[in-house]
């Protein structure tokens, strides 16, 4: 009841009441045409035909080309409205200017970071070619001497992002897509403002979209006055745009570029279970502790610079001299960041590539399933050649028409060989790709359309690592809680479930 009444009175329901006003122009112009209906079928034919020929000429997959050019064909004036609104579009002159410069300032700070890509290259070729690609399209360096440590369930990052934010000696960097008052982000927040009137480096931000609901509008003047610097990534403006859609959905937590923290773990009481709305929730993060740790301060300072227009100087957060003597850090650490304003689909290729180095085992979670032909064709092959290709999805949705998308892409994904579980006592929200029980992935990325294509990630691929070995760990563990979906099984869906799913998968860009 609470949540309702906060859905009614927010900023959100003011937004929407706007959007709608402006839909309901362009209704009235529709109704308008409709008494006209030779001039209303004309306009939608050239404007179909347009809207197709452009999308079809766009470098997107073929699978996301065809789910918009058929509700376009069929129903144009709403095709289109929602490919407006919701498809990867190319970013206006002055936006990508912005962009570059920032790309560029990127490259130059990673550029002095010295990588170890040619000692994993020697060492084994094949995980030598994914770091390889995450270097050159990602600009993000891979480290030896790296210490890493993964924790599942939410509570136990929780209580480790606490241990070390209050060891925090210079500064402290936070970015997350969702923050709610409650047990975790009052928890943290009192450590925040402690550190700021201590006179450590304190920034914080927070996606609009995420926190529209769960924050008060212009919370970040509340956070500048406790003296931490805070701002918003792009306030949601009441408009109907395409830009809605690009959010900062990474979760970065870095300490004095010594220590970092990602994962699918956003700052509120469900993701440690303190409040239950579907069940258990089972969520993860690895925490990184050595020199790839400042990967996350680059990542974060570049986020900072694009929003507020700071140019800090890198250097000054490097982090402090011999603050890894005697560390010892097993394996191959490489963080990286992905983002809907460049070209290329850095989230989308490290799984594939993942999905293609893998000779034994392939063990993922994901909270949803909306992917490609490429990646369900990946995933399909590898099954087919005989590697043991498992998968863990919810049991309890916490979108059900998601979930509905989501079981819609089991069929041939069953027929090849991979075997599905679903998480029976509720939602994980897990993000892991583990792959011959030495590579692995964790970090912000969905297994769907708006997390590969449209929203800032980041994550951590890793080889042969302590935090590699505690993932297939929990993947084992988590198995017993589940149940299998067999062929059988899915096939047994009623009629009208299968027909929903098939129709929803129609707009699967949406999700």
């Amino acid at each position: 009841m609470s949540r309702l009444l906060r859905f009614i009175f927010s900023r959100l329901t003011v937004v929407i009441f706007l959007m709608l006003v402006q839909a309901g122009v362009i209704f009235a112009a529709l109704v308008y045409f409709d008494n006209n209906y030779a001039v209303f079928q004309a306009v939608s034919v050239v404007l179909s035909a347009a809207a197709i020929i452009y999308i079809i000429n766009q470098d997107i997959s073929s699978a996301f080309k065809i789910a918009w050019i058929l509700p376009i064909a069929f129903l144009p004036i709403f095709g289109i409205a929602l490919y407006v609104l919701f498809a990867k579009k190319p970013l206006p002159e002055r936006s990508r200017e912005r962009f570059a410069g920032l790309l560029h300032r990127y490259k130059l700070s990673i550029s002095g970071m010295q990588s170890s890509s040619s000692e994993l290259a020697r060492e084994n070729p094949s995980a030598g070619k994914q770091s390889y690609y995450l270097e050159h399209s990602a600009f993000a360096p891979l480290f030896r001497g790296t210490d890493t440590q993964f924790f599942s369930p939410g509570e136990k990052l929780h209580e480790a992002m606490l241990e070390k934010l209050r060891g925090a000696r210079r500064y402290i960097f936070l970015e997350y897509y969702i923050v709610e008052p409650g047990v975790m982000w009052d928890s943290i927040l009192e450590v925040l403002r402690q550190k700021a009137l201590e006179g450590l480096d304190v920034r914080f931000i927070y996606d609009d979209m995420g926190c529209i609901i769960t924050l008060p509008n212009h919370y970040y003047r509340q956070m500048e006055s406790a003296g931490i610097k805070c701002c918003t990534f792009h306030r949601l403006q009441p408009v109907l745009t395409g830009t809605i859609n690009n959010r900062d959905h990474r979760k970065i937590c870095v300490i004095d570029g010594e220590v970092a923290f990602t994962g699918g773990v956003n700052l509120a009481d469900e993701y440690i279970n303190q409040v239950v709305r579907f069940g258990h929730w089972l969520d993860c993060g690895v925490m990184v502790h050595g020199p790839a740790a400042y990967s996350f301060t680059l990542m974060f300072l570049s986020m900072w610079c694009y929003l507020r227009g700071d140019r800090d100087d890198p250097a000054s957060f490097l982090p402090s001299a011999g603050a890894f003597d005697g560390l010892e850090g097993a394996g191959f650490v490489q963080p990286y960041s992905d983002t809907p304003m460049d070209e290329e689909a850095v989230g989308e290729t490290a799984y594939i590539n993942m999905i293609s180095q893998a000779r034994r085992s392939i063990c993922i979670c994901t909270p949803y399933l909306v992917i490609d032909n490429e990646l369900s064709g990946a995933l399909e092959s590898a099954a087919k050649c005989g590697v043991d290709v498992r998968m863990i999805t919810p049991g309890v949705p916490d979108k059900w028409y998601v979930h509905a998308v989501t079981r819609s892409y089991y069929g041939p994904l069953l027929r090849a060989g991979v075997r599905i579980y679903e998480y029976t006592p509720g939602f994980i929200h897990s993000k892991t790709m583990v792959c011959d029980g030495k590579y692995g992935i964790c970090g912000t990325i969905n297994l769907d359309y708006r997390s590969l294509y449209l929203h800032h990630e980041c994550a951590v691929w890793m080889y042969r690592t302590r935090a590699v070995e505690q993932m297939s760990e929990a993947f084992e563990r988590t198995l017993p809680k589940c149940v299998e979906i067999t062929s059988e099984l899915n096939s047994k869906r009623p009629l009208p479930q299968k027909v929903g799913q098939s129709l929803l998968r129609l707009f699967a860009p949406l999700f």
